[in-house]
């Protein structure tokens, strides 16, 4: 037996030797207490160069490969490779951990940075998209995370002078971050003409906006702003790996070997070169420098530490060395000194000294080395090499004696003999050769036995055998020195072998695992004094065995800190060290061996403080040595709590399931039934598989739970109250410590934790989002504030909760086995115990995670399984109760002792027990005060309810009032006075389903029947008790009161029933003629004479109740008979069976009869609890496929049908319900199952039984007129009616707009051919600079500008133009959004967007600001109306998908008048943000996505997304905050409209509830405005608007507008509402209406727009003025005295702007758009002077050379010629049927040029008079026409088309001009082409032209219909 346990010893790590020189960088740091930190494996090492001491942290569970240093230089923070990798950061001194971070990265982590003041650190993770992430690391959490670069980063730095800013760098790029609210916005830097684009490996950041780096060629880079300004040429020689700033400067070191010192400014100090000190080679390669005082730490490549101290500088101090690149495989000891030889890849053979912790001998060899050997007498060391010699030198001057190479395969094992004459060398070729020593290794033979590569050799003690393991897992025996196979077991028994490295035979059966590939321990080595053996495996772990280990499975200690594969591990020669070495980590690693003797006195070091569990005593094997578990846990452990379908699934389900039915829903439906129900008493109590559930709250009612109830019990009143927030069963309940608030934890996919007030009921805060399936235990901390929670996934897992926030503070994975119970520490938040299954733990929280230690039992106990726990009186003492009966007392980790408490498991503590007594202990429990026994006899006279059976198993135990409170499995509550009586309060049935169900005739009692084998009577009315109990042979599934009430029948499993005595339930007569379950038993209405008996063998039996024979036998069903009901009259029998069959039988005889479905409904029931047929067609679910209705029960009136369902859910339905998927009121209170519902005689109340929870539920019926409305009622159909109230061309383009992206724009004709850019192929500087964003080029459409332009002004020299800045915008985003335009500074002001621009418009100058930091179309825009935030704006934009990157959808919070960004929040709505809206405090911002209509909520200015959960399935279009609160908002859409709250981090949701009003229909809802006490008004799309008083409906206001009810604000001050909606101007009527402030007057206003319909979508009040914004683009104000409306802002309606052209000498320009108009606009009045209906949409528009007039090309393939002054036609053709695309006057007047998408351009003469005749056109053209230019003299016309081809013709007669040189003499008098890119618009700039002067640039937009002015800045002269 003893080899089963694990062995009592232990190791502990005293050196590493090695540094992680390779693929890691910047990693080696001076910390404050002037030691050196770095890293190693998966080690953190903190050397002491003083006293030549390390110390480790051994946290991670893999290879480390980043580390950055605190600027305090304390603190340490270390990212590790991984699936799931972490970031540590611990403390140099004490090594603690301080904060986990994790769940963010993938791959690993591979730079890490401080900022200056150490609060924030940056990561950047190994992912496809290099991740980068920023971290409130104390905190654990994530603030903003942004894909990095495609490629790797390899440094990031803060930038030390400017908060917020970072710098990453890596392969071919620089980027410059900036950190603002959640989103870290990235700007490439620009190289420029100053330096080639190419890898930066490094950088430091400097003051002044100065950034220093280090590039691959050597040179550094430096950096002002994102420009390169400058470069050092030839820093170094090669890459510069490393750059470290200090106080005196910087200290770069680079691959060639050099270190060199710069000052402040980065001008050089001095070169050190280490190639050439003593230490030096060639080769030699920096990796990291840090440079503090006068020292200099340099890491390199092949893993050696130097120290230089400067004045020193050619005597560089080797600190530190390892072996470098490739395996490291070979490890020998010496046979009498303590010295460990090593030999590696690296070609190297070092010799290392144990004791002085040091390299002392290095050879470097010819071939890489795979194993060696030290002979018995220290005098020789043998190398097995790769290429196949080996090679034997002198110990002690490295000398070679032989080299000898017979093989071609590596060698990868050999062994000298004990006796020191021969020398076993094993090859991957499968053979092994000997040689003799002493004839200078000649060889002796050969053993051939192994058909795989040789693994393993030892030697026997007398150097006769030798065994040999191989690659397949043979063990093979060899005489010696011949080499023959011994193949007789009985020779090979008696051998004792020299040592032992083999890795298969029997003494070493147990270091496998059950399970296992042979190949992945690569190591062993036996200390048979110590009789221990010590294992290294594939996983990089090194194990400790007892030796000899015979069975598979055995315990074991584990040490970790090797990162992958441990290749060898060997004991020193007197068993002091172990020592392991990495295979891919290069590292060696000496361990101390602490034997059993001397860890009595090393208790202190106990279990490592790890995240992967050091010394741990897991093994696989079956707990032999743990007593066998207690039934009732072996039971609970085997409990699960996994779903077919969760609560959660609905939703989705129910879409899926409509999309199949979308036709068969046109019947109209009954509405749901008057009558609701109320729950009213619940008996039962979860005590079966729970514990510690029950509990005193503060004015001493009893809280506890069952099924998915939270109940609140008055035991001096005897009633109830609920919790009915939870969905799913209740697992765990705990109180806070002010025995106020509790907290619950439920099943579920998701499964959420409700924090509730015991008074109120209401729900504090939902916590969920990190377990999964369910939550088993929760506990509070002392001070209240914090929850921890423990799931029931496969790993446990535990979270830290800030539970009024909604915050996770930390998350572990808990243990693979069951977790019971988890408890806070009451004196350190930040401690808590978990206790299970072979389970104690001692956690602490560490940032984002939580550390664990296992209990450490040493040799006082075994590790049993634990039931129960709590901490003591001080915050180290903690008791724990075992399964068998035991109290263990912790002091720290350690268990102190342990006493005899229970003789059964211990369940509960105060102290508490199976075994059915109550033991009440003192404080220490060093006695026993008082014992109670639960037992019949002790409870009190006056107790109501019986006790099931004495000495019940005991599940939870409080202490409070004055009394003990217990809680038994079998579902009883009982309170035991101090004294001892017992008084029973709450009971309930058993573990086992319950389904039978009766209520009595005449009596308010009822009677259960369920598979715990009992038969209980209740009685329903005040009294609420268990009145009889009886216990059956079997458990029972139906019964049924007789019509008198007198006998009570019981249908058992086992195919008999009985008839008991209904008052004394003694047995009266039973049957047993079935085998199978009896599913349901009847007596017949009246006398009751006779009895019918359904079984699931699908007969139903009629028998004569009065002769007690069976009479008849019902045949016919083909499957399980599940209800059977009577007709009044006795003679028919109406039967549902499990096939879904409705049947008719006649009694008594049993004949089957057909009925037409018609003519069930007219026969008259005796009672109805079928759920088949036409009558209750309504009541199955959309969800049919997945959910079963169990039950139904009609109301003695015929009124109203209760059902029962598999998803727990009581419905209520009008009866009959006819015509598919009624609507019903729905209940949640059961968990699953609800097996039966039954109304009582009077139907005042309703019972229902839950199946798998056992609970009994009393509801009371509360009439039609009995209205008080409660939010348990809910009303939700599972279908949505179809009809809305109407349709609205508005609304739908609205709903079906589909955003342009400009990410993903596409061009917006159809071109073809060769781009010009892909012509022409020297690439543009923008393009060199990688500035190209999304798909278009920055270059133009048009060849390289030609030499010959005429310009106007021909005499000045012209100035080129160096920047545009926008000065005006013409445009109001108007047509699709809402309630985007609001007042500013009491009315001086209106801001309101278009296209990518906000826009600060000044009412009285008509002068515009802007904010342009969107990078694309803005969707909605909201004010900050709280007096603390003044002028705060947050506009929301499109964006292509959610991956935080710079073009996701992004929502943007800024100071209107100065226009900084305060805050950018990036977030997960995939599409855009359709809608925002800020809380009444400011602080958190609301906002609705455009994808899967999902609301978020942001504490905005943190960035923090606090909480957030799709919608709705269709779209919202507006939510927003009540505006006198934080936490209540209404969302509105399609047809919905919801009432949120915000609780903690989780949205709750109620529908609008319609049925108070009688013809009330959901319809689609646009807007929302609200009222003083809880009232909320909502605009529909029929113009009507809705009153809500909290969730319902309480009056309509019919026909506010006539059209939809776009728009509506609240005014705070008076609280007056404006509505704005779609409307014909007349008489009464207006689009904008001022209303009281509870809708029932109004004043209507008319717009003075001229239009035929006014169409209003943004309404705001100020100061006597309301502020309009319409379909039509325009903006107006409105006076409320006159009703005077003022015009501010005036655009086109529809895009795109095609045409656009400015006046030939004036600031004027004209623009013509798609929505027909042609408006001519005046840049310095900065307003439209007038706009021509043209009646068709408008594609071009020109100018004639004196600006009389105007030639206008139409969609239709007309054109108009205007006069300027008049504005009159002078002239109109259409000789066309397409777009016209370009019109041009030549420049002498006289001809007009007219091109056409039907590739054509047509010559008009316009000196022949305004009749328009065609003269000639130009033929052969390729493809449609873009744009036109005359020549100067008129006699070309240059055209350019679709295919990207420019072609000259003659004007007029429109011949094709092929000769380029005639071509090129042409000077050509206007010329369009794009230029330098701006960004404003949406997608699509359609248009773009110079003013007069070249003043001004005017683009017009596609999608945005914006017209934008831009003023052009000249460069100076």
């Amino acid at each position: 037996m003893a080899a089963r346990s694990a062995p009592s010893c232990h190791l502990r790590l005293e050196w590493v030797y090695g540094y992680r020189g390779h693929q890691c960088r910047n990693n080696l740091y001076y910390t404050a207490a002037k030691e050196i930190v770095y890293f190693v494996a998966g080690v953190g090492v903190v050397y002491s160069p003083r006293e030549h001491r390390q110390k480790f942290y051994r946290g991670h569970s893999d290879d480390i490969i980043s580390l950055a240093l605190h600027p305090e230089r304390v603190l340490v923070a270390t990212g590790q490779v991984g699936k799931e990798p972490y970031i540590c950061v611990w403390d140099s001194y004490t090594l603690q951990t301080i904060s986990v971070l994790k769940d963010v990265h993938t791959h690993g982590i591979a730079c890490l940075a401080f900022d200056l003041d150490g609060q924030r650190l940056v990561s950047v993770g190994l992912d496809s998209k290099n991740a980068v992430c920023v971290w409130d690391w104390k905190r654990g959490k994530m603030l903003s995370m942004a894909p990095g670069h495609t490629d790797r980063i390899f440094d990031i730095s803060w930038d030390l002078y400017q908060p917020n800013k970072l710098v990453s760098c890596g392969v071919k790029h620089i980027k410059f971050w900036n950190l603002c609210g959640n989103a870290l916005t990235p700007k490439r830097g620009v190289f420029g003409k100053t330096g080639d684009l190419q890898t930066i490996l490094c950088l430091a950041c400097a003051r002044d906006e100065l950034t220093y780096s280090g590039a691959l060629n050597g040179d550094i880079y430096v950096w002002k702003g994102i420009n390169l300004i400058r470069t050092i040429q030839g820093a170094h020689t090669a890459g510069i790996f490393s750059m470290n700033a200090c106080e005196e400067g910087f200290a770069t070191g680079g691959r060639d070997g050099c270190i060199r010192l710069w000052d402040l400014t980065f001008k050089p100090i001095t070169v050190i070169d280490l190639r050439e000190t003593d230490q030096g080679y060639k080769g030699l390669s920096v990796r990291s420098v840090c440079w503090r005082g006068d020292h200099i730490l340099v890491g390199t490549q092949d893993s050696e530490i130097f120290e230089i101290v400067v004045h020193e500088r050619n005597k560089p101090f080797l600190i530190m060395q390892g072996h470098c690149e490739g395996e490291l495989w070979a490890l020998a000891v010496h046979p009498t000194k303590p010295l460990a030889v090593t030999g590696s890849d690296d070609r190297s053979v070092r010799i290392w000294s144990l004791v002085d912790h040091a390299l002392i001998a290095r050879c470097n060899m010819e071939e890489p080395i795979r194993c060696a050997a030290v002979n018995v007498d220290g005098i020789h060391l043998a190398l097995g090499m790769k290429d196949g010699s080996f090679t034997v030198l002198r110990v002690r001057d490295m000398t070679e004696v032989v080299h000898i190479k017979d093989r071609k395969e590596a060698i990868h094992e050999l062994k000298y003999s004990p006796d020191g004459t021969y020398l076993a060398v094993g090859c991957n070729d499968s053979s092994v050769d000997i040689y003799g020593v002493a004839q200078r290794y000649k060889k002796f033979g050969e053993c051939v036995g192994s058909l795989s590569f040789i693994t393993h050799l030892d030697w026997s003690s007398d150097s006769r055998y030798l065994q040999t393991n191989d690659g397949n897992g043979k063990r093979l025996f060899y005489r010696m020195p011949g080499g023959k196979e011994v193949t007789n077991k009985e020779e090979i028994k008696g051998v004792h072998w020299a040592s032992w490295t083999c890795v298969s035979g029997l003494e070493v059966n147990g270091i496998w695992p059950k399970y296992s590939d042979i190949n992945d321990i690569n190591s062993v080595d036996g200390n048979y004094i110590g009789q221990v053996l010590v294992t290294a495996d594939d996983y990089g772990i090194v194990k400790l065995f007892r030796y000899p280990c015979l069975r598979k499975g055995a315990k074991f200690k584990k040490y970790i800190g090797h990162s992958a594969h441990v290749t060898n591990v060997r004991w020193s020669h007197d068993y002091q060290w172990v020592i392991s070495i990495g295979g891919a980590d290069h590292s060696v690693f000496q361990w101390k061996f602490i034997p059993e003797r001397k860890l009595k006195d090393a208790l202190h070091i106990a279990p490592q403080e790890s995240l992967a569990d050091s010394n741990t005593d897991e093994s696989d094997s079956d707990l032999s040595d743990v007593p066998e578990l207690d039934s009732e846990i072996e039971q609970e452990t085997q409990l699960t709590y996994r779903r077919q379908v969760y609560k959660e699934d609905l939703p989705q389900l129910k879409e899926q399931y409509k999309e199949k039915q979308k036709s068969g829903t046109s019947k109209r439906r009954e509405r749901a039934p008057g009558n609701s129900i109320r729950l009213h008493f619940v008996h039962g109590y979860r005590g079966y598989d729970c514990r510690s559930n029950l509990f005193y709250t503060q004015i001493g009612e009893i809280v506890y739970h069952v099924a998915a109830v939270g109940v609140i019990y008055n035991r001096q009143q005897n009633t109830q109250r609920f919790y009915l927030g939870h969905d799913d069963d209740i697992l765990c309940l705990a109180i806070h410590p002010l025995k106020d608030y509790v907290a619950t934890g439920q099943v579920g996919r998701d499964p959420t934790i409700h924090i509730w007030d015991t008074e109120t009921i209401k729900p504090l805060s939902i916590l969920k989002g990190y377990h999964q399936y369910g939550v088993c235990a929760v506990d509070f901390s002392a001070d209240g504030k914090r929850l921890v929670s423990v799931g029931i996934d496969d790993s446990h897992t535990i979270v830290l909760w800030d539970w009024k926030k909604g915050e996770k503070l930390s998350l572990a994975r808990g243990s693979k086995d069951k977790i019971f119970v988890v408890k806070m520490n009451p004196y350190v938040p930040d401690k808590l115990i978990t206790a299970g299954i072979k389970h104690m733990k001692f956690w602490r929280r560490a940032g984002g995670g939580l550390i664990g230690r296992k209990g450490y039992v040493g040799t006082l106990g075994k590790n049993d399984t634990m039931m129960c726990a709590v901490y003591g009186w001080t915050e180290e003492m903690a008791f724990s109760g075992t399964s068998t009966g035991d109290v263990c007392i912790w002091r720290d980790v350690f268990l102190v002792k342990t006493v005899k408490a229970h003789d059964g498991p211990v369940f509960s503590m105060h102290a508490l027990e199976k075994d059915g007594v109550v033991a009440l202990w003192d404080d220490s429990f060093e006695r026993c005060l008082k014992t109670y026994a639960i037992k019949r006899a002790a409870l009190a006279p006056g107790s109501k309810g019986l006790l099931l059976e004495d000495n019940p198993s005991i599940r939870a135990i409080s202490l409070g009032h004055g009394h003990i409170l217990v809680g038994t499995k079998n579902g009883e509550i009982l309170e035991v006075d101090k004294s001892g009586p017992i008084t029973l309060l709450v009971q309930g049935h058993m573990e086992g389903e319950v389904w039978g169900l009766a209520t009595h005739p005449y009596l308010p009692i009822c009677a259960t029947v369920s598979d715990d084998k009992t038969l209980r009577i209740w009685d329903l009315s005040p009294s609420h008790c268990m009145l009889a109990v009886r216990k059956l042979k079997k458990g029972g599934r139906c019964c049924c009161f007789s019509p008198d009430g007198k006998a009570l029948a019981v249908g058992l499993n086992d195919g008999s029933f009985l008839m008991a005595n209904a008052d004394t339930l003694e047995d009266l007569v039973s049957f047993h003629h079935r085998k199978d379950i009896i599913s349901d038993i009847r007596f017949s209405p009246g006398s009751g004479k006779y009895l019918a008996v359904a079984s699931h063998d699908s007969f139903i039996d009629i028998y004569n109740v009065l002769s007690s024979k069976r009479v008849g036998v019902c045949k016919g069903a083909t499957s399980y008979i599940t209800h059977i009901d009577w007709d009044i009259r006795g003679k028919l029998l109406q039967v549902n069976t499990g096939a879904k069959e409705q049947l008719f039988f006649e009694a008594p005889r049993g004949k089957k009869q057909t009925i037409p479905s018609v003519e069930v409904e007219k026969i008259g029931w005796a009672s109805w609890t079928s759920v088949l047929g036409l009558c209750c067609e309504g009541i199955w679910p959309v969800i049919g496929e997945v959910t079963d209705i169990t039950a139904s029960c009609l109301t003695s009136d015929k009124t109203v049908l209760a059902t029962g369902d598999d998803l727990g859910f009581v419905k209520l339905f009008r009866y009959p319900s006819k015509g598919k998927f009624g609507k019903f009121k729905r209940y949640v209170a059961h968990s699953t199952h609800v097996t039966n519902v039954r109304w009582t005689y009077d139907d005042s109340m309703l019972v229902t039984l839950g199946g798998t929870d056992m609970s009994l539920m009393v509801w009371t019926n509360e009439m039609e007129g009995y209205r008080e409305k409660r939010p348990c009622d809910s009303e939700e159909s599972d279908i949505d009616s179809e009809e809305d109230g109407g349709y609205d061309s508005d609304v739908t383009r609205e709903n079906e707009t589909s955003y342009t992206i400009r990410a993903l724009a596409t061009n917006i004709r159809p071109m073809f051919g060769v781009k010009p850019h892909l012509q022409q192929k020297e690439p543009s500087v923008d393009e060199r600079q990688g500035v190209v964003r999304g798909s278009r080029p920055p270059v133009s459409r048009a060849p390289p500008q030609p030499e010959k332009l005429q310009t106007n002004n021909v005499g000045k020299k012209k100035r080129p133009i160096e920047d545009l800045v926008l000065e005006l915008v013409f445009g109001y985003r108007g047509r699709d959004c809402r309630n985007n335009v609001h007042y500013l500074n009491d009315g001086d002001d209106i801001i309101y967007h278009t296209a990518s621009v906000g826009i600060l418009h000044n009412v009285a100058t008509g002068t515009q600001s802007f904010y342009q930091e969107h990078n694309d179309d803005i969707l909605c825009l909201t004010v900050n109306q709280h007096p603390k935030f003044i002028n705060i704006v947050a506009t929301g934009q499109v964006g292509d998908s959610a991956d935080m990157s710079a073009t996701a959808p992004s929502i943007h919070i800024w100071d209107a008048m100065n226009k900084q960004t305060l805050s950018i929040l990036r977030c997960y709505h995939s599409k855009g943000v359709c809608s925002v809206s800020f809380s009444a405090t400011g602080k958190l911002l609301l906002s609705v996505g455009l994808d899967e209509h999902t609301i978020t909520i942001w504490r905005w200015q943190e960035g923090a997304k606090i909480a957030s959960r799709a919608g709705h399935n269709q779209r919202i279009f507006v939510a927003e905050f009540r505006p006198d609160s934080d936490s209540q908002f209404v969302s509105v859409g399609v047809k919905h409209v919801k009432f949120w709250t915000l609780a903690g981090r989780t949205l709750l949701s109620r529908k609008g509830l319609l049925s108070t009003l009688d013809d009330a229909r959901m319809q689609t809802m646009l807007a929302v405005a609200f009222g003083a006490n809880n009232l909320t008004f909502t605009g529909t799309i029929s113009g009507d608007v809705c009153v809500w008083k909290d969730h319902i409906l309480c009056r309509i206001v019919a026909r506010a507008h006539n059209g939809p009810v776009f728009a509506m604000y609240t005014t705070l001050r008076d609280g007056l509402i404006v509505t704005g909606g779609k409307e014909r101007p007349s008489k009464e009527g207006g689009a904008v209406k001022l209303w009281d402030q509870e809708l029932r007057r109004c004043r209507a206003f008319k717009l003075e727009t001229g239009q035929v319909t006014d169409c209003v979508r943004s309404v705001c009040r100020g100061k006597g003025k309301i502020l309009v914004g319409t379909r039509n683009a325009e903006i107006i104000e409105v006076g409320e005295k006159n009703a005077a409306c003022n015009i501010l802002v005036n655009a086109h309606v529809d895009g795109p702007i095609w045409g656009l052209a400015a006046h030939p000498s004036r600031d004027f320009f004209l623009s013509a758009a798609e929505d027909g108009t042609v408006r001519l606009w005046d840049i310095a009045d900065k307003k439209m002077l007038n706009k021509v209906n043209l009646g068709h949409a408008a594609r071009t528009v020109c100018y004639s050379p004196e600006g009389d007039m105007v030639a206008i090309g139409m969609k239709n393939g007309e054109f108009i010629i205007l006069l300027v002054s008049s504005l009159k036609i002078w002239g109109k053709k259409r000789d066309r049927r397409c777009a016209i695309h370009d019109i041009r006057f030549s420049p002498d007047s006289r001809f007009l040029a007219v091109g056409s998408s039907e590739n054509s351009v047509d010559f008009y003469d316009l000196t022949l008079g305004p009749t328009l005749n065609r003269i000639s056109y130009c033929k052969d053209i390729p493809s449609f026409v873009i744009q036109m230019d005359f020549s100067a003299d008129s006699r070309h016309l240059q055209v350019s088309t679709g295919c990207y081809k420019r072609h000259v013709y003659e004007v007029p007669s429109g011949k094709h001009l092929m000769d380029q040189t005639a071509i090129d003499r042409i000077t050509w008098a206007t010329w369009t082409a794009k230029h330098k890119r701006f960004l404003g618009h949406s997608p699509h700039v359609t248009n773009i032209r110079f003013t007069s002067g070249d003043r001004h640039v005017i683009s017009a937009g596609g999608d945005d219909c914006s017209l934008f002015v831009w003023r052009c800045v000249h460069m100076p002269h």
